[in-house]
């Protein structure tokens, strides 16, 4: 695994597995040809020595992955070391009890290298799907992480809740190699879900898209105070940022190559979302300058990035996205060779060096 690991700070890749037009070639790959690239990404990751491989969960045709502790498991059984987490599991329309037997057998599995990534959720497609109510986006949201925390804590569980059935000293099996699964709440943008991660006493990932990297301090900042005030200690107050990323030898290689496809990948998320916006060349050059959070450019400029972000947050964990927009498959590769052999050796030394 990565010597970032031993200098606090560990290196993944996550997908959120979208599928979408190659904006090059007009074609657009099956959702087996998209699982098949995923799991290959995976063993790939592991083998590149990075720290952590991570799945989110959608509930759309122009998406591959419903179910991310399935694929997970198939993962686990192609490699040996690399963390697994979802990222994330709609914890808001999901039931706690089968997402925590779900991945505690995910855990079993992949001999306790499972983890959770609970959050909202970019899209509500799984309200009607599973029969809940937008109007109790955030009651079901507290109700679920906190039945979801007492399954992770303890074998046998009782306990009320409005939106499901009560427990009554119910058995939660399989229990997982690890004695509990380390969970985390993805959060957007808002205090009030830092605030929450925080007195929970979960991780907190920060899906940090672009803009000025300096806006999201408040986040940490009211995250970890929140912790600390319901007693949590320090520790367990983990940060990870999660964001888009795509790297080349240069970075004028890198907004040339990524840019038709992080354009693509807004034009049709933007669809899906009912707003019909392009995003032009000029606007991308400015959303991807050195001095936004978007993780586009040459090694030392996504080191640069990550450093000025660890000054801020003081993370322990990066997750970088580098297969949207259709992006073919041998691009994903190059980037987790270059995130490995580039990017990683660059934020060793200078974390070792304390920069």
């Amino acid at each position: 695994m990565s010597t970032l690991k031993e200098n606090g700070i560990e290196i993944g890749i996550y997908t959120l597995a979208d599928i979408g037009p190659d904006p090059i070639t007009g074609k657009t790959i099956s959702m087996k040809q998209r699982i098949d690239e995923i799991i290959k990404a995976a063993k790939l990751t592991e083998e590149a020595g990075l720290d952590i491989f991570g799945i989110g969960e959608h509930h759309r045709l122009d998406y591959a992955v419903s179910s991310p502790a399935v694929v997970l498991a198939a993962i686990a059984n192609a490699t040996n070391q690399i963390r697994l987490t979802s990222a994330t599991s709609v914890i808001s329309t999901l039931d706690p009890v089968r997402l925590f037997e779900d991945f505690a057998t995910l855990d079993l599995i992949s001999n306790g290298r499972a983890e959770i990534l609970a959050g909202r959720g970019a899209f509500i497609e799984s309200f009607p799907l599973f029969g809940y109510d937008t109007n109790d986006y955030n009651e079901l949201f507290s109700e679920h992480m906190d039945l979801l925390l007492k399954l992770n804590e303890n074998e046998i569980v009782s306990w009320n809740g409005k939106f499901r059935s009560a427990l009554k000293n119910a058995e939660i099996s399989p229990r997982p190699v690890q004695r509990k699964l380390p969970i985390w709440i993805g959060v957007g943008g808002t205090p009030e879900s830092a605030a929450r991660a925080g007195r929970l006493g979960v991780g907190m990932a920060i899906a940090i898209l672009g803009g000025d990297p300096m806006r999201f301090k408040p986040l940490v900042d009211i995250y970890r105070k929140a912790g600390l005030e319901a007693g949590h200690s320090p520790d367990t107050l983990t940060v990870g940022v999660t964001g888009h990323t795509y790297l080349a030898e240069t970075t004028e290689e890198a907004r040339d190559e990524f840019y038709p496809y992080y354009a693509n990948y807004w034009n049709y998320v933007n669809r899906q979302r009912g707003m019909g916006t392009r995003m032009s060349r000029s606007d991308f050059e400015q959303v991807a300058s050195p001095e936004t959070a978007l993780f586009v450019g040459s090694p030392e400029l996504v080191v640069e990035k990550i450093l000025r972000q660890h000054e801020l947050y003081g993370h322990t964990r990066f997750l970088a996205q580098i297969d949207i927009g259709g992006l073919p498959f041998e691009k994903v590769q190059k980037n987790i060779e270059l995130l490995a052999t580039e990017v990683v050796p660059r934020l060793t030394k200078a974390m070792s060096q304390g920069k």
